[in-house]
């Protein structure tokens, strides 16, 4: 018998028993569908993920943060002065394997008014320009401020787009679009221009969701479907899956670092004639002891960050060895700093990634492996109730290797229509998570998890056919005849 002849044969035998044959390969169905939705989300969680880390700055992204000083260096407290002016100029001469180097000042408890309306952001950042190109921010209306802006100090800001919304009104919901350019607003009770609005940033399934929405009528736009997350601004939550990224980006809010320098980081700083020391307090009132001293307001000259660029991502050790010189220099050797690279959350989404696989893999294996327990026992079944078949099969002439082939045919026929099966299946399973669950992460059907999952079924049905097969092969003829 051809392999041909023995498909069609199988292939009757399933039709003759359809409904025993449809449930043996609902476990195959359910292990392949399985497979391949698992797949999918956690390929879209990847893509998720991987997205954010991009939109924070990529790998090439590094930040200098201070640190305690270790306890071998604690003698040397008093002269560490943290993260400052002069290492940014330092390592913009002296570090050349580093291409970009950006300050940034910050500051809490500020809050944003505009008439009655007010809003606290979640990032208030003085900076310099280039802060835009780290950061991966882009400048969709009005610009970015300049390099003389942030030396004459102007009150200027660059906002984005859920610090529009809380001061101005929602575009979505108003049905028009709102570009504060030019508006003034207060900050702390100090009158500041916007000069500039940052893109709306969102995953691309939020975007999808939002271009929905823009086609229901206004009351639905307003209504509880918004209010749920769907098609909404910032819906997207979850450190984990990269949402929370895009909504801090949108409740950021960029002025100069001179504006920020002098506007809010002022500190009063006594100076005692006496011994020539200064201390900083935060009171407004002098901190110094001594009858001759005098207090006068001064900014505080410490960076709450300091970020870097590297040139090239395969030098990154060399770069971060090459600013910790630099840095251990200009602060007199103490070592009050650290570098945060993004390499860190480029590992963490790499293992658990693998573990969001492994898991899911597991509860796929397992559905599979009741499948094939489903088809071995269909085949056992089917060898008992021909046994007389194969028998006078075997008295005219089959071989061993006839019957055993033919047996684990139709083993495996069960299972690649039971994995095509699946695979079809899986697309709707897809499709209605992303319907039940919308989230920031787009499931992915991958070519290469559909393919893995249909030669895992595949295999599925030649290992549990093997043991029918060879049972039914080595059936005594003259025995079989015999069998009622």
């Amino acid at each position: 018998m051809n392999l041909i002849n023995a498909i069609l044969v199988g292939l009757k035998e399933i039709w003759a028993n359809k409904f025993r044959s449809l449930l043996t390969m609902l476990g195959i169905i359910l292990g392949v569908s399985s497979l391949v939705a698992m797949s999918a989300l956690v390929k879209g969680m990847e893509n998720g993920m991987k997205a954010a880390l991009i939109a924070i700055g990529g790998l090439e992204k590094v930040r200098v943060e201070d640190q305690d000083i270790p306890i071998w260096q604690q003698h040397m407290a008093d002269q560490a002065v943290g993260t400052t002016m002069s290492d940014v100029h330092s390592l913009l001469h002296s570090a050349p394997l580093i291409t970009m180097v950006v300050p940034e000042m910050r500051t809490r408890n500020v809050t944003l008014t505009r008439g009655a309306k007010n809003v606290s952001p979640w990032n208030f950042i003085g900076t310099w320009p280039n802060a835009v190109e780290l950061n991966q921010h882009v400048v969709e209306h009005g610009r970015m401020f300049n390099e003389i802006d942030d030396e004459n100090a102007r009150n200027v800001c660059v906002i984005g787009t859920a610090i529009r919304d809380a001061l101005f009104g929602d575009p979505e919901q108003l049905g028009r679009e709102i570009i504060p350019v030019g508006e003034f607003i207060n900050i702390n009770q100090q009158r500041f221009k916007i000069i500039g609005m940052f893109e709306h940033y969102e995953s691309e399934q939020d975007k999808k969701a939002r271009q929905l929405m823009k086609d229901k009528p206004p009351e639905v736009r307003t209504g509880p479907e918004r209010a749920k997350g769907y098609g909404g601004k910032g819906g997207s939550k979850g450190s984990m899956s990269g949402g929370f990224v895009y909504d801090l980006k949108n409740n950021t809010v960029y002025i100069p670092l001179n504006t920020m320098w002098l506007r809010f980081r002022a500190a009063t700083v006594s100076a005692s004639s006496s011994s020539g020391n200064y201390s900083r307090g935060s009171s407004g009132t002098s901190s110094g002891s001594g009858s001759g001293s005098t207090a006068e307001f001064l900014p505080d000259p410490r960076l709450s960050t300091l970020s870097i660029k590297v040139a090239n991502i395969d030098q990154m050790d060399e770069a971060l060895q090459q600013a910790k010189n630099v840095l251990m220099h200009s602060h007199k050797g103490i070592e009050d700093f650290s570098f945060r690279t993004q390499e860190n959350w480029s590992e963490d989404i790499g293992t658990a990634i693998k573990n969001y696989r492994m898991s899911g893999g597991i509860i796929a294996a397992i559905s599979l492996l009741v499948g094939g327990i489903g088809i071995m026992n269909i085949m056992l079944a089917s060898i008992t109730e021909r046994v007389r078949e194969i028998g006078i099969r075997k008295a005219i002439g089959a071989t061993f290797f006839d019957v055993f082939t033919q047996i684990l045919v139709e083993s495996v026929v069960i299972a690649i229509i039971g994995g095509v099966s699946g695979l079809f299946t899986s697309t709707m399973l897809v499709q209605l998570l992303i319907k039940l669950s919308p989230t920031g992460n787009t499931p992915v059907i991958t070519m290469e998890s559909m393919m893995l999952a249909f030669a895992f079924s595949v295999a599925v049905g030649v290992l549990a056919g093997l043991f029918p097969a060879f049972k039914a092969a080595k059936l005594n003829p003259i025995q079989a005849l015999r069998y009622e």
